[in-house]
């Protein structure tokens, strides 16, 4: 099971470590991340959430909880490599932004970042229980998924695909 530490709103970490689906009080947040993937032709890599999952089938950018003693870009690492098999290099990142967001029960901080990478889709292995499907996609096919409620578009969504 999922272990997570605690933040409080200044992201400061408190001496606190829960279980993924244990309650969170209102003023303790866990770290989130969102990694978007952006290769050379300026398409994202995105997936599609697997059907036992909560909102099945919705695409999304590669994204996850950071768990015990790791730090937003460890996080980052973890996820993509989780969820897509892609081993990705530290020095191509970019962070873009944090915000705090408020779910009753589950509060976080969510880091959003761009990854440069250049896999080609077929090297792509996912995580059947995390991902059904993934595609390199461009701005303008994510926008219209998001138009037609087919895509989770979480902060920085406009700083990041424009």
């Amino acid at each position: 099971m999922e272990k997570w530490d605690l933040y409080n709103e200044k992201r400061e970490k408190l001496n606190k470590i829960v279980q993924r689906g244990d309650r969170l009080e209102d003023n303790e947040y866990h770290l989130v991340i969102n990694a978007w993937l952006k290769n050379e032709k300026g398409e994202f890599l995105i997936v599609q959430r697997a059907p036992n999952k909560t909102y099945p089938y919705m695409w999304e950018c590669v994204g996850g909880s950071a768990i015990i003693g790791e730090d937003s870009l460890d996080a980052v690492v973890r996820e993509v490599k989780e969820e897509t098999g892609i081993d990705i290099d530290k020095t191509n990142v970019q962070f873009i932004g944090t915000t705090l967001r408020y779910y009753p029960g589950c509060p976080d901080i969510l880091d959003v970042w761009i990854v440069e990478d250049n896999t080609p889709i077929e090297n792509v292995v996912v995580q059947e229980e995390e991902v059904c499907n993934v595609k390199w996609a461009s701005a303008e096919e994510i926008k219209e998924l998001y138009k037609n409620k087919q895509f989770e578009a979480n902060a920085f969504f406009e700083d990041v695909i424009g």
